[in-house]
């Protein structure tokens, strides 16, 4: 099925150039130094605001929104791997999306039935640095069905256009099953516009757990990797 693939959401990918992205951070040479539980101390605290929010998804209170990416540029400036590109097998392997901007409201979510009818489960992001390829992963569960599950997948290349940057292009996607498909065929362009990754993206933070990226549309990302199965 056809889809615009002008428009969307990017999972996280890289930057250090200080006339980009990054001139809303503290752009530096090198990272600012800071303790392991200091660290775990700061995630802690990312995550703690991040309870009761279903990832930003359906929007976030203002002074919270704020709350969390405050903390989230405190974590960009403290990046460890300012040139992500050049540390490829950090980025390799699946990854759950724990916050982002990106945002279906007001008509949208009505129009998907995601206010009452429709649930959203894990979103989870597989990097294949061999074959240069991202596989976005989006779960729903729909009750009133009897609690049928089902995915969108959205399968899209890369290619590295600085140590920092990659730009991103959409190859394909698929509902399953058949139910979840005809629930949302009607609105798929729609569906397929808020979550397709096409567009350049860059990392912002980047280390063995966790990932923080910005894109073309100003969408921010906070990415925690999945234990190898």
């Amino acid at each position: 099925m056809a889809a615009a693939i002008n428009a969307g959401a990017c999972w996280a990918w890289p930057s250090r150039c200080c006339n980009s992205i990054s001139t809303r951070l503290a752009c530096k040479e090198e990272s600012l130094a800071l303790t392991a539980p200091e660290l775990r101390d700061l995630k802690s605290s990312i995550k703690d605001n991040l309870k009761g929010i279903n990832r930003g998804i359906f929007g976030v209170q203002t002074p919270k929104k704020i709350a969390i990416e405050e903390l989230i540029m405190e974590l960009e400036r403290l990046n460890p791997c300012p040139n992500p590109m050049e540390n490829l097998p950090k980025l390799d392997g699946n990854w759950q999306l724990l916050y982002s901007t990106i945002s279906i409201l007001g008509s949208k979510r009505t129009k998907l039935g995601l206010r009452d009818f429709i649930s959203l489960g894990d979103f989870t992001q597989t990097i294949d640095i061999a074959k240069m390829k991202a596989v976005n992963t989006i779960e729903f569960t729909v009750p009133a069905f009897s609690m049928f599950r089902g995915s969108l997948t959205i399968t899209a290349s890369y290619r590295i256009t600085s140590p920092t940057h990659v730009d991103i292009t959409y190859e394909s996607s698929t509902i399953v099953p058949n139910q979840l498909m005809n629930l949302f065929e009607k609105n798929y362009d729609l569906l397929l516009g808020i979550f397709n990754p096409a567009g350049w993206l860059e990392i912002t933070y980047l280390d063995e757990s966790w990932r923080v990226g910005r894109d073309d549309k100003e969408n921010i990302f906070l990415l925690e990797k999945l234990p190898s199965s």
